[in-house]
């Protein structure tokens, strides 16, 4: 009996521990399959159009033919100073705010940071980036137009702006874990020295947590590259290099979301779009390795 049961919990180990590497691996494969079909589709602008990395990367003439023949020019530097700009406006707003709220929430008042504030900041990370769009559309779009006087109230601010409130819960959340992963000896040790509330947050958690608070950033910046509609409702949508915060612009995401619907098959065009695409994965594969590079040299330094 006693052997039966032994066998049976036997089988049921492997069969779980099957079933977990079977889909570990789909996950792996499905990655490698998306990567090897971008790389497939994208490499058309090169391979099959005639047009060099650099071009591709470095010029700001945008005008693909929509046609098999090509001859147009894919000059995609529009969209990525437009990605990084505004990305990085967005983190520029979002992430003192974010350390503030993670500071509040494990440092300042961690219990009613965790009862009541920490639901509200997941609140907004589940808000469909659609809402986020027409809030900016109605409100925040006006807003600029009438305080700063501008013609229209389109641009690369509100896109910031937008973003921010999107990857805010990110960055939030995860610093905020990382901060309460410290161990309270560096909190106590501290304090033991003579160090005020604000000295040994500053001087003592954040740094302990700032692999982790840099991880959340990555992860806020990965999401601001992705983003798409919301964007695109707020952002202008015009082809031209960004000259302020107050310029008109497009990224890589909204244009591939604008074109790709209506790009030929085998096109020029759609060549580019698919190159952007690419270029979009490339970077989120950047920004995973930084997030497991910064987490390896955190799990070093707690050891």
């Amino acid at each position: 009996m006693i052997e039966k049961k032994k066998q049976g919990m036997f089988y049921k180990e492997y069969v779980w521990r099957g079933v977990t590497i079977f889909f570990g691996l789909f996950v792996i494969a499905l990655t490698m399959i998306i990567g090897a079909f971008l790389i497939y589709k994208g490499s058309d602008t090169f391979l099959k159009f005639g047009h060099t990395i650099w071009g591709f990367l470095g010029s700001a003439q945008w005008n693909p033919a929509d046609s098999a023949e090509g001859g147009g020019q894919t000059g995609a530097l529009i969209f990525i100073v437009g990605s990084v700009v505004t990305c990085g406006l967005a983190l520029l707003i979002a992430t003192p705010f974010a350390l503030g709220s993670a500071i509040f929430m494990t440092e300042i008042a961690p219990g009613i940071g965790e009862k009541f504030y920490r639901p509200i900041v997941e609140i907004f990370a589940g808000i469909p980036s659609v809402v986020y769009g027409w809030v900016g559309l109605t409100v925040l779009v006006p807003a600029i137009k009438t305080v700063f006087h501008r013609q229209v109230g389109h641009s690369v601010l509100a896109a910031g702006l937008v973003l921010a409130v999107m990857i805010f819960p990110t960055i939030t959340s995860v610093s905020a874990d990382a901060m309460a992963a410290v161990p309270d000896e560096c909190r106590n040790a501290a304090y033991g020295l003579g160090s005020t509330r604000w000295q040994a947050i500053w001087r003592v958690m954040v740094p302990a947590a700032s692999s982790g608070i840099i991880t959340g950033v990555i992860l806020g910046l990965a999401r601001a590259f992705g983003e798409a509609l919301a964007v695109a409702m707020v952002i202008g949508q015009t082809t031209a290099l960004p000259t302020s915060i107050f310029s008109t612009t497009k990224t890589l995401t909204t244009e591939i979301a604008a074109q790709m619907g209506n790009a030929m098959e085998g096109g020029e065009l759609k060549a580019a779009l698919w190159t952007m695409a690419l270029l979009l994965f490339l970077i989120s594969l950047i920004c995973i390795t930084l997030i497991h590079r910064l987490s390896g040299s955190g799990r070093k330094g707690e050891k």
